[in-house]
């Protein structure tokens, strides 16, 4: 069975884990329809995506 040869410090655990954080999620302006949505999707609201007709789109 595994055991750890020396004890790992809280500095050193946190500095591993540093990486592990959840990013915040990214947004950008669309240029035609002005609404905010994420980058290299589609636009719901339209159904376009790079200056293609995917999808309907939705009527609110």
């Amino acid at each position: 069975m595994a055991v750890p040869k020396h004890k790992v410090t809280k500095s050193k655990r946190g500095m591993r884990r540093a990486h592990d954080a959840i990013g915040t999620t990214a947004y950008i302006e669309d240029k035609d329809s002005g609404e905010l949505r994420r980058p290299h999707h589609i636009d719901l609201k339209t159904g376009m995506y790079r200056g293609r007709q995917v999808l309907d789109g939705q009527d609110d």
